[in-house]
């Protein structure tokens, strides 16, 4: 049995020589992935149009010269120099509803973050999974090697069959086409997260899922999963936004103000003074407060729904990982291996043949690979309940 497991190991030193764990992996895909750097481009341009909002008004600047039928040049001329502005408690309230659309653009950055780890994140599970499934058959591969070594010689001496012969070397053919298919799979996933990294090449390889969390106390985890979970922070955050723009609303009524210099000129006579003035939004406030609270009850009913939805995924996430998590420990690899290692001694000595053996042995092996798809698809639940943390 030590022999098999220091097989997989040796053959997997290809992989160990670039070796790096995940979390370095997403940091590399964090910083190149061409998609986050263009929502964060579009975030800013966001942000300085959110904040323009709540600028004053551009001062005017108005000059008439006036003329007189007779009278050589210009005879008056009046300059208004005027500046608007609404009442300050409306600037208040635009400020922090501006504050909170500022921080919905960055829950809803954080969301598309998340999905963009976490997809980096399974494809690096996957990797971890084409590493592992590529060691199994590195290892049936030698074996097989060293059987149709040794029933050649049988075959020479008398001791074996040509039948047995062909059922090794058809195994071999089996196994290359297995290993030829799981190295294509490797290259796709490779290739996946190349693009994933902006086409930037990735610094190693994952060879590790990483430590995986307690499912001892599965409240505990239900409550950190929907805690953190950047769907439901977005709709709160969306849901206080639209709230307050309801209070920006109901202020539209207050007539927005106009301060000014006026200069009047007559000959050579002038005449100076302030200009006071006010608009009375008695159109464009129109419907505005009723639209207002429309988005707000719509943004309410899409918490609620955002709610329920994560509160029953993560009940479902939960409930699988549990699942998944006693199938898994149902394999015991350790018995399975060593029954790999009497058997080929088994068929060494002659005391069962080639095709009882591959029998036996083609079971264990599918076992060993289906144990490997389930870990993969525990850490992948894992991965899902954990992303608002990537």
């Amino acid at each position: 049995m030590k022999k098999i497991v220091l097989t997989v190991l040796v053959s997997g030193l290809f992989v160990c020589a670039r070796a790096q764990d995940i979390e370095s992996i997403l940091q590399q895909v964090e910083q190149n992935n061409k998609e986050l750097q263009a929502i964060r481009r579009g975030n800013e341009v966001s942000e300085l149009e959110i904040r323009g909002r709540n600028t004053l008004e551009d001062p005017s600047v108005e000059y008439s010269p006036f003329y007189v039928k007779g009278n050589d040049g210009m005879a008056s001329s009046e300059l208004v120099v005027s500046q608007g502005f609404d009442f300050p408690t409306l600037y208040v309230a635009r400020h922090r509803a501006g504050k909170l659309q500022e921080e919905v653009l960055d829950l809803q950055y954080q969301a598309s973050r998340r999905d963009i780890l976490l997809e980096a994140k399974n494809r690096c599970l996957d990797l971890v999974y084409q590493n592992r499934l590529l060691s199994l058959l590195e290892l049936r591969r030698k074996n097989a090697g060293e059987l149709l070594t040794l029933f050649t010689r049988k075959l020479e001496a008398g001791d074996a069959t040509q039948l047995e012969v062909n059922k090794i070397k058809m195994d071999r053919m089996n196994i290359r086409t297995e290993t030829a298919q799981a190295e294509t799979a490797r290259q796709t996933i490779l290739q996946e997260l190349l693009a994933l990294n902006g086409n930037v090449p990735l610094t190693g390889e994952p060879v590790e899922y990483g430590a995986e969390p307690s499912v001892a106390d599965c409240e505990a985890l239900y409550a950190r999963a929907v805690a953190s979970d950047y769907d439901l922070r977005t709709a709160r955050a969306s849901e206080l936004a639209a709230a307050q723009e309801v209070k920006v609303s109901r202020q539209n009524w207050i007539p927005k103000l106009a301060v000014g210099y006026r200069r009047n000129t007559e000959l050579k006579e002038a005449r100076n003074g302030f200009l006071v003035g006010a608009t009375f939004p008695l159109f464009s406030s129109r419907r505005k407060v009723r639209m207002a609270r429309a988005q707000h009850a719509g943004m309410q009913l899409q918490l609620e729904n955002t709610r329920l939805q994560t509160e029953t995924r993560v009940r479902a996430r939960i409930h699988e990982l549990q699942m998944l998590g006693k199938t898994v420990e149902a394999y015991d690899v350790e018995l399975m291996y060593h029954t790999l290692d009497l058997l080929r001694k088994a068929v060494e000595s002659g005391e069962i043949s080639v095709i009882d053996y591959y029998v036996e042995a083609d079971g264990i092996y599918r076992n060993l690979q289906t144990r490997m798809e389930l870990e993969r698809q525990y850490q992948g639940v894992v991965a899902e309940l954990l992303k608002n943390e990537l």
